[in-house]
């Protein structure tokens, strides 16, 4: 546009978020009265440079700057964090005594974030390290003699910004030269492409190569390069971006010469003598003309009943016009696509950073393979089918993962051996004032007969490995057990591909052996539960390793120890007094008296008995916070005993629960029929009511009609304990909640969630799927079929990130208790719900 005249513009910068004064500051740069002043206002926009956004975090298309909005520094989620063209590319920017810490090293705490909108300024105090963090008793990293206080400030600079280390006070002449500001970048983004270190060139190594040398008494990884202006990946457009440090040099470094899980790091020493600009960087990611981003087809990964709601999800940029129909296309034998359906998709609205879109297709009822297409973007095939959820959905948790997370066995797998006899040595007792890094906590008693570090008999039986660090958790065992009872219970699961052998204590994946394998899981849950109940004379908190170097090990679970009885490697088991826990295993083991009946009538007396003396135990707390844990272990109970003193306590409880009902509620609604009371029963209705009312409003906060609410970890795991809860409650009262909230959550694990990676969180589950897990194998960048990862993270303050990287426990982990079972009890509803 040319013109003679000139304009005044207004480029509004920063509206201070959940302020209601909404007048905005105006803010005319020099830029545009240059520019005017020529007689051009051509191609220049408020988007063409940095501003503060609502969310105080520097924005502009393709370019997202947050500063310590996350807090989780071990899993490389805070400090300055860069997203680069839609991408996380970077994070961590923070000040950190190695060049290259790993996730138990000092790190800061950040305090309350100071936005100056005129100057384009964040800034963040920060205390070095965080006291928090250094935890008394067993610490497998020492803290320094440090403190610091500081400000990391980050300032726009039209397309760059500029990274600053403010001081309160210079660093002690003993620290100079140690302490650095690190900037990691994540590798799987930049394995193949370059980088320039000031002419000096190389590749991104894949894995680690040294050589290694020692630096101040430590062996690190040689630098990559060394130099002031750094160029990440020259080549490639879409992560291309220029680091420069005028006074200090940088040392590119691989972050991954001590810790499998390292990134990549951009790293500087922090000036001696110095405060203001103890640390300066200019930061310049290039930034693709015009980007916006891609619509994403989001659908489940395996397909639809034809008898249900089918709803595809399409998340756009959030300037994207609607422009073109949404087009259902049938997959012919012949390879061609032939359109079934096309219509206007519906504008569901903004969530997170994104618009969202919605096409409704449930009119569809026949069967084949299709694919949804919305202008040049196609989702993965999927299917329609009457039988969809009879093979290769739930089956390769039960057939698969589940044997593979087996405790003190041999898995065999046609030729593969996922992992030989383990921890045959379980456990010696957990030392007394123990704080382990993993949260476990001995306290000034065993709670038990054994003195510390003595051995304790009939721990080595039984079990599941809990997530990629082979713990054995009670809780995790006794939901684990729960949640397969409950299943054997309602859909009469009678599938048997493995054989198990508690003598030899062998297992053959796809090797029928005439049992029933949901039983025999329940089973060899029940071994571990019941063998520290019985040796200890109470539930064990947990069994885990006592070595750091034993908690990271990646390779086969029989490398932990020895599996001789009393070597130093041996694992320990925690005791504590925690009625909650108590009525959790309480739960599972009445749910697993009902299910052996029949298969093992010893164990089952066993179950049942145990079960009833830990809720005997634990009925002695009558505080409020106990109310909802009681219900859930009284409704297990009652469904095996019908014992009228339960009844009466759930009545008493559950007529004063109040908001609890969205919690606990499905425990209710599982017991309804056996309460026979009609007073009672109209009372929970009345309940019910009210909860569907709340859960309608709620699944409309987001366009996939479940609870997305995701801390840390993924909110995975959560969102199938709630489709599982809703099967209960639809069963009780079908007339007050519908199903659709069971199969929404069903299809979000299945791939309806968000962010740009649309995988099923089932690994091998539909056709596209997580097939790199945070699991026994993730050093060999591989998965466990059948296991069910914590999902889509939330990078705080909005955006969902699912990497493709094996060392995101956060994102991409593998449990028991909340994760497999819960999707296989929710894939197993949907196919009894629609079948029978």
């Amino acid at each position: 546009m040319q013109s003679d005249a000139i304009y005044y513009l207004q480029a509004t910068i920063y509206i201070p978020p959940n302020t209601k004064d909404k007048q905005m500051r105006p803010f005319t740069p020099y830029l545009i009265i240059w520019t005017i002043l020529c007689g051009s206002i051509s191609g220049f926009t408020a988007e063409d440079h940095l501003i503060i956004n609502d969310q105080e975090y520097l924005e502009m298309p393709g370019l997202n700057v947050m500063v310590f909005h996350d807090y989780y520094p071990e899993g490389h989620q805070t400090g300055v964090t860069i997203i680069q063209n839609g991408t996380r590319v970077a994070a961590n920017g923070d000040i950190r005594l190695e060049p290259t810490p790993g996730q138990w090293q000092p790190m800061s705490k950040s305090g309350k974030r100071k936005v100056d909108a005129e100057n384009l300024t964040l800034s963040v105090p920060c205390v070095f390290p965080d006291p928090k963090r250094n935890r008394t008793g067993f610490n497998p990293i020492k803290y320094p003699d440090l403190e610091l206080e500081y400000n990391v400030v980050v300032i726009a600079e039209s397309e760059s910004f500029r990274i600053r280390v403010d001081l309160s006070e210079p660093l002690p002449e003993d620290w100079v030269g140690k302490v650095g500001f690190n900037l990691e970048l994540f590798p799987g983004e930049l394995f193949g492409h370059t980088y320039n270190l000031d002419g000096e060139a190389g590749l991104f190594p894949r894995q680690f190569n040294g050589p290694m040398k020692k630096d101040q008494g430590v062996w690190e990884g040689e630098p990559l390069a060394e130099g002031n202006t750094l160029v990440i990946a020259p080549e490639c457009d879409a992560r291309r971006m220029t680091i420069k440090s005028e006074k200090v040099k940088l040392q590119l470094l691989d972050g991954r010469a001590h810790h499998n899980n390292g990134w990549y790091v951009v790293h500087s020493l922090i000036a001696g003598g110095k405060t203001k600009g103890a640390m300066e960087w200019l930061v310049t990611p290039h930034i693709i003309p015009d980007w916006t981003y891609d619509p994403v087809i989001q659908v489940s990964q395996v397909g639809y009943h034809p008898d249900q709601k089918k709803i595809t999800v399409i998340e756009c940029d959030k300037k994207h016009k609607v422009e073109a129909p949404v087009l259902l296309k049938q997959i012919l034998p012949s390879g061609e696509k032939k359109v079934i359906l096309e219509k206007k998709p519906e504008n569901w609205g903004q969530f997170l950073r994104y618009q969202y879109l919605q096409f409704d297709f449930s009119e569809v009822k026949q069967s084949g393979m299709y694919v949804v297409c919305y202008g040049e973007t196609q989702s993965a095939p999927f299917q329609i089918d009457g039988e969809i959820y009879d093979r290769h959905v739930w089956q390769p948790t039960l057939e698969i993962f589940l044997p593979v997370q087996m405790c003190h066995m041999r898995i065999n797998d046609r030729y593969r051996v996922w992992h030989d006899f383990c921890h045959m040595d379980d456990a010696l007792m957990a030392p007394l004032d123990t704080l382990h890094f993993d949260g476990y906590h001995q306290g000034s008693s065993t709670l038990t007969k054994y003195k510390p570090l003595e051995p304790v008999p009939g721990l080595n039986s039984g079990g599941w490995h809990d997530a990629g660090d082979f713990d054995l958790r009670v809780e995790s065992q006794a939901g684990t057990v729960r949640m397969l009872a409950l299943a054997y219970e309602e859909f009469g699961v009678d599938l048997d591909q493995t054989s198990v052998d508690q003598e030899t204590r062998i297992v053959e994946l796809h090797r029928p052996d005439g049992k029933p394998d949901a039983l025999q899981q329940i089973e060899h849950g029940i071994l571990t539960i019941l063998g520290g109940y019985k040796n200890l004379g109470r539930l064990y908190r947990g069994i885990i390793c006592p070595q750091l170097r034993q908690y990271v090990m990646l390779g086969d679970a029989a490398s932990m120890t020895d599996n001789e009885v009393g070597g130093e490697e041996d694992r320990w088991v925690f005791t504590e007094e925690n009625p909650r826990r108590e009525l959790s295993a309480a739960a599972g083991l009445a749910a697993a008296s009902r299910a052996l009946k029949g298969y093992n009538d010893e164990m089952a007396l066993d179950c049942i008995n145990v079960a009833k003396a830990l809720y005997q135990s634990a009925s002695a707390d009558t505080s409020p916070r106990m109310a909802g844990s009681k219900i859930d272990a009284l409704s297990e109970l009652i469904l095996a005993t019908e014992k009228a003193s339960y009844k009466s306590d759930l009545k008493t409880l559950a007529s004063n629960m109040g908001r609890g009902f969205n919690r606990f509620g499905w425990s209710i609604a599982h017991v309804l029929p056996k309460m026979d009371d009609a007073e009672f029963n109209e009372a929970m209705t009345e309940a019910a009511k009210v909860y569907a009312e709340n859960l309608n409003e709620t699944q409309q906060e987001n366009p996939y009609g479940v609870p997305y609410h995701p801390n840390i970890w993924g909110a995975g795991w959560n969102i199938q304990r709630f489709g599982v809860q809703q099967y209960f409650m639809h069963k009780a009262w079908p007339e007050l909640i519908p199903n659709t909230y069971m199969l929404n959550a069903l299809n979000f694990v299945l791939g309806c969630h968000p962010g740009e990676n649309t995988s099923s969180f089932v690994s091998g589950v539909g056709a596209k799927s997580v097939t790199v897990g945070y699991g026994l194998n993730r050093a060999d960048w591989s998965y466990i079929p059948g296991g069910s990862v914590s999902g889509t993270a939330y990078i705080r303050p909005d955006f969902p990130e699912l990497k493709i990287w094996p060392f995101f426990w956060q994102q991409t982990e593998y449990v028991i208790g909340g994760g497999a079972t819960n999707f296989m009890f929710l894939a197993l509803a949907a196919q009894h719900m629609f079948n029978d």
